[in-house]
């Protein structure tokens, strides 16, 4: 999908959800009048470009691109949910709850912190290369 059928798909989604918001016909006529001056103005061209940008990157054949913000957020998700079970498990056997925590604390704990500046400094980096390539194409 190029840029132009990125931002008509946009624009068409955007009609739709106008639609379902605004059941009044005057205000959604309105409020899709703000979105084709957006469009006009070039707006939606840095939407377009970060879409592009994120399709790019799932369609990518190289794994590692594809993956690596997913596999990052699954992980993000895994300690989330893991919530769950350890509610049932402090209510049933909170001594245990609280070995796997402190367990959990101190693997954390483990990891030298000269490793979490250097994951900081370097996702940073990606993100601020990202975004000085998106700026850059706008232009």
């Amino acid at each position: 999908m190029d840029l132009t059928g990125i931002g008509t798909a946009l624009v068409g989604i955007s009609s739709k959800v106008i639609d379902k918001i605004f059941p009044d016909p005057v205000e959604a006529a309105k409020a899709k009048a703000q979105l084709a001056q957006m469009q006009q103005n070039g707006e939606l061209k840095e939407l377009e470009t970060r879409m592009s940008a994120i399709i790019a990157e799932a369609n990518s054949s190289d794994p590692w691109t594809s993956r690596a913000r997913p596999s990052f957020l699954y992980v993000v998700y895994v300690i989330i949910l893991a919530a769950i079970p350890m509610g049932f498990l402090h209510a049933v056997r909170p001594d245990m709850a609280m070995n796997v925590a402190t367990g959990f604390k101190l693997w954390l704990d483990a990891i030298p912190s000269d490793m979490w500046m250097l994951f900081g400094a370097g996702y940073l980096g990606y993100t601020g290369a990202r975004s000085y390539d998106k700026r850059k194409t706008i232009k």
